[in-house]
């Protein structure tokens, strides 16, 4: 019995690994961007800021980039199409 529960601590913390690493992986490939880059592009009309917070985070805060739009996570595959390829999405959540 001990040893089936170590074997599956040891699979649990062998996919906690994978996921880490597979997600670092994908998040080094996203450009950042400074707080600087954005002030200097917000007038750019190629430029879209997408705010990704939650409706009631968004709703109640008094801090949000001018000209931001609201936009859900869940429905990236809607706003995802909603602008022309030659738009840079620039995408935050405070």
């Amino acid at each position: 019995m001990m040893i089936r529960l170590k074997s599956q601590y040891v699979f649990i913390l062998m996919m906690v690994v994978v996921a880490f690493v597979n997600t670092t992986a994908l998040a080094a490939e996203v450009p950042r961007m400074t707080k600087e880059e954005l002030k200097g592009v917000l007038d750019d009309p190629k430029v879209v800021v997408l705010d990704l917070r939650a409706g009631r985070d968004w709703k109640s805060s008094e801090f949000k980039i001018k000209g931001a739009e609201h936009a859900s996570p869940k429905e990236f595959g809607q706003w995802s199409q909603k602008y022309a390829k030659d738009k840079k999405l620039v995408l935050y959540c405070a």
